[in-house]
């Protein structure tokens, strides 16, 4: 009787699943919407100076941060709907997850990549008053550990 109620409520994880699959696509649409709508208000300043391109730049910058993010989410989608509804689901080779271990590895390359583009971000912005010093320093206090920790489990793989 337990047996067959654990096997069943493995089920209920489909909630998560679509909500976290409806949240990144909500990202992804929105963040597209905003990066059209900014690059025809900037295309109205075409020949302006440099300071239009940068901001410009910026932008384009920021909806990378965001897409990353909404991919993150979608990771965690397919990675719950992996361990705890289908774990036969046609995935590619990379999105393969058949653990909570390769979930995180996921997680965290992708924090990796959402980092750096945050100290991308904030370099281009740079206008040479603020010191992002301190800032890059914290990122790489924070990138040198997740680097570390996904060279350790990749070898183990």
């Amino acid at each position: 009787m337990i047996r067959k109620v654990f096997s069943v409520s493995r089920y209920m994880m489909i909630i998560p699943v679509i909500i976290t699959l409806g949240c990144s696509l909500f990202l992804m649409l929105h963040q597209s919407v905003s990066v059209i709508m900014t690059t025809f208000r900037m295309s109205e300043f075409v020949g302006g100076h440099s300071g239009d391109t940068k901001l410009l730049a910026i932008r384009v910058i920021e909806a990378v941060d965001v897409f990353l993010i909404s991919i993150a989410v979608y990771i965690i989608s397919i990675g719950l709907y992996s361990l705890f509804v289908d774990d036969k689901a046609p995935m590619p080779k990379w999105l393969i997850i058949s653990n909570l271990d390769d979930l995180k590895d996921h997680l965290v390359s992708v924090v990796i990549a959402v980092l750096s583009v945050l100290f991308l971000k904030e370099a281009v912005a740079w206008d040479g008053n603020r010191d992002i010093l301190h800032l890059g320093a914290a990122i790489g206090l924070v990138l040198v550990p997740l680097v570390f920790y996904l060279s350790i489990n990749r070898h183990k793989h």
